[in-house]
């Protein structure tokens, strides 16, 4: 059991049937009246973002959410196939449940799975990849103006806007929170 005293942010507890993800939040003591935990929450299984106030001495049951290294090894229609490092078993995850993000990560990648009591509801990707271009306009010794990008074809299939230094054959590293250029990956 926890109590809304004791949130701290990442802290996962079931309410209400519901698995809720602290975050943010903030210990509140009024002048006048009683003590209370303002709380910005998630539900982690779709995606819901709330605010509650609680009085801290409600009490949940802590909800344990399994986070576990996969690796990703290839998809079938609407299935993409991931194969647990220890036991070689391998989980069909539907593509409903994979992040934007996801359209980075190619074959033989580790990423974490997120279950819940055994239901797998996330996945949470490296934060950033290394990919090659595989089809852009070429680029010019000497043109480095600065914000000027061109699209570019990622070994995924993935699309993104790189400087117009960049040419097919380049690695360069992704951030997949934003699916944005990092840097030219050098060697």
């Amino acid at each position: 059991m926890i109590s809304a005293g004791e949130f701290r942010n990442g802290v996962t507890f079931d309410m209400d049937g519901q698995v809720m993800q602290v975050i943010e939040f903030q210990h509140v003591k009024p002048g006048k009246g009683a003590a209370f935990v303002r709380t910005k929450m998630k539900n982690i299984i779709t995606g819901a973002v709330t605010e509650t106030s609680f009085n801290p001495n409600d009490k949940f049951e802590n909800a344990y959410v399994e986070r576990k290294d996969m690796e990703y090894l290839y998809n079938d229609d609407n299935l993409y196939y991931f194969m647990d490092q220890e036991t070689y078993d391998q989980v069909p995850i539907d593509v409903s449940k994979l992040p934007d993000g996801f359209k980075f990560v190619k074959e033989n990648m580790v990423c974490r799975i997120l279950s819940y009591k055994g239901a797998i509801f996330g996945i949470e990707l490296p934060n950033f990849v290394e990919l090659e271009v595989t089809e852009t306009d070429p680029g010019f010794k000497g043109d480095t103006a600065t914000n000027v990008t061109k699209p570019a074809i990622l070994e995924t299939g993935a699309e993104v806007k790189v400087p117009l230094f960049i040419n097919p054959g380049d690695r360069i590293k992704i951030d997949t929170g934003t699916g944005e250029y990092v840097e030219r990956v050098k060697g």
